[in-house]
């Protein structure tokens, strides 16, 4: 009589790839997703609600973080802090455009619209990206890799002790020096990037001065500028909280601190994009606001 033998569990077909992982792993991806998100909207909503109370009870806090951010601490400062990092990215920029501009309008023969092409993808495009990025590089590195520190080595907890709300104290007070700083410091890079695009076009490629001017000015729009600083006002601000949250739930000691600084570079450069994206489908998705005739 025979006698069924009994198939090891390891030699049966598994139902998911290998590739896929473990199948348990899988089914709480999507909660840990849920709770995570919550976990952001909520130290967001708490941080934007504390301002009043920073603004209130630690405007010294405030004052010492705005110049912080704007000519930066240590190090940073030998070279000129945030400012000086975001002028040289922009005017960097600011020349590519005009190279490029230049040189792909000059192969249809257009290339007395390389103004056009500056006023429009700097306030548009470039101008908050770079912007942006710069701000997350700097700054909010900075922010996280401090907050981080402060929580590992119990800081955070000493100032909830001595009864100092720590959202308020640490998150929100750097909103408000952040969106105080980035006015005028993107007003500064849009004004880099202007500079070198017209110095490329007009000393490198001996385009005529009035000629990049008409188009330039033709086609730079009061509210396109304005609405480039809300965007980028926003992103201050969207970068800023996001820093923040890596760093104030900082966990596993220093190697916690640089892996936070990392998920937060990470998530801070998809942010801008998400940003940029959508604010150019709002107002610029369905009508380009311009006509553009040879």
């Amino acid at each position: 009589m025979a006698t069924a033998t009994a198939i090891p569990t390891t030699a049966l077909p598994s139902r998911f790839p290998k590739f896929l992982g473990d199948p348990g792993r899988l089914s709480k991806t999507p909660g840990k997703f849920l709770d995570s998100t919550g976990k952001i909207a909520w130290f967001a909503i708490e941080s934007v609600k504390e301002i009043a109370h920073a603004v209130r009870f630690y405007p010294k806090e405030i004052i010492r973080l705005i110049a912080e951010v704007g000519m930066g601490a240590g190090a940073m400062a030998v070279v000129g802090g945030t400012v000086a990092i975001v002028g040289f990215v922009t005017l960097s920029a600011g020349s590519l455009i005009a190279i490029q501009g230049f040189a792909s309008l000059g192969n249809i023969g257009v290339e007395a619209f390389t103004g056009f092409l500056a006023a429009m993808v700097n306030v548009r495009l470039t101008a908050p990206v770079v912007t942006g990025q710069s701000l997350a590089a700097t700054v909010g590195a900075g922010a996280t890799a401090e907050l981080g520190a402060m929580r590992i080595s119990e800081e955070i907890d000493a100032l909830e002790v001595m009864g100092i709300k720590s959202i308020s104290y640490l998150v929100s007070t750097r909103l408000v020096a952040c969106a105080v700083v980035i006015v005028p410091l993107y007003a500064m890079s849009l004004i880099m990037a202007f500079l070198a695009a017209q110095l490329t076009t007009t000393v490198l490629y001996g385009q005529s001065g009035g000629t990049y001017a008409h188009y330039f000015h033709t086609f730079l729009r009061p509210e396109d500028v304005f609405w480039s600083f809300i965007q980028v006002i926003v992103i201050s601000v969207i970068v800023m909280i996001n820093h923040c949250y890596f760093g104030y739930n900082t966990t596993g000691g220093p190697v916690g601190v640089g892996e936070a600084v990392g998920k937060s570079m990470r998530a801070s450069l998809v942010l801008i994009q998400f940003v940029v994206l959508f604010a150019s489908l709002a107002l610029y998705g369905t009508d380009p606001n311009f006509n553009l005739s040879v």
